[in-house]
C-alpha cells in the first residue's frame, strides 16, 4: 500500500471504517488477530473479506475460551493436551510462526467443542492444561483480548440480563408468548442470543 496509488489505510480508519475499502469498522483485537494470521515475514493479503474472516476466527477463539470456563470434567480423557502444546510450541520455534500457531490453537478450539457436543471426554488434569494452554499462547504470547470483557462492567451485565431473563419466563409462565418472542428478539437485534435449556435460559453475545 501507498499514498501515491491512493490504496493506504491508516489504524485508525481500520477502527472507524472511513475508508473506501472497507464495508465497517474492525476492532482493535480483530486487526491484531488479522495481522497474527500471516507470518511477520510474509506479505499480508488485505481486503474488507480478509477482514471479516478474520473477525469471525477471533470471535470464535474467544467464544471457545469463554466456553472453556464453564465445561465440566469427566472421569477420564480421551484427549492429549501435552501433544497439542508440544505442536504450539514448535510453532514458535519456527520463526515466531504466529500463522502455524493459530492453526494450532483452533484444534484446541475443536476439541472444546467436542467436548460440548460429547464426541470427546476431558479430565480435571487435561483440562486445567487446557486452560493454560490458551491462557499462555492466545493472552501472554499472542496478545490477544476478549473484547466483550473490556466493555462496561460485566459483573452489571450479568445481572441485568438475569433480570431480564426473569421477566421473560415469567411471560412465558403467563402464557404471554408475545412479550416473550419479542424480549428473545430484541435481545437478538442488540447481538445477544437466548438459548433456552431444562435448567433454564442461558445467554451469549452473537
Amino acid at each position: 500500500m501507498a499514498r501515491s496509488l491512493g490504496n493506504f489505510i491508516t489504524l485508525d480508519q481500520l477502527f472507524s471504517g472511513d475508508h473506501p475499502a472497507l464495508d465497517k469498522a474492525y476492532s482493535p483485537m480483530t486487526i491484531r488477530f488479522f495481522i497474527l494470521q500471516a507470518h511477520y515475514r510474509s506479505t499480508i493479503d488485505f481486503s474488507n473479506e480478509a477482514l471479516q474472516a478474520a473477525e469471525k476466527g477471533f470471535q470464535k477463539l474467544m467464544k471457545a475460551m469463554e466456553s472453556l470456563g464453564k465445561l465440566k470434567p469427566s472421569d477420564h480423557s480421551t484427549v492429549d493436551i501435552s501433544k497439542l502444546k508440544e505442536k504450539c510450541y514448535e510453532a514458535l520455534d519456527d520463526d515466531l510462526n504466529s500463522s502455524v500457531l493459530l492453526s494450532h490453537l483452533f484444534e484446541g478450539v475443536r476439541i472444546v467443542n467436542s467436548v460440548i457436543d460429547g464426541s470427546e471426554k476431558i479430565d480435571a488434569p487435561e483440562l486445567e492444561s487446557l486452560k493454560e494452554l490458551f491462557n499462555t499462547f492466545v493472552f501472554e504470547i499472542l496478545g490477544l483480548k476478549d473484547e466483550s470483557a473490556l466493555i462496561g462492567d460485566d459483573k452489571l451485565t450479568g445481572e441485568l440480563m438475569k433480570i431480564i431473563i426473569g421477566l421473560r419466563q415469567e411471560a412465558k409462565n403467563k402464557k404471554d408468548f408475545h412479550t416473550s418472542d419479542k424480549i428473545r428478539n430484541e435481545l437478538k437485534d442488540a447481538g445477544v442470543v437466548l438459548k433456552d435449556l431444562k435448567e433454564g435460559a442461558e445467554w451469549e453475545r452473537e
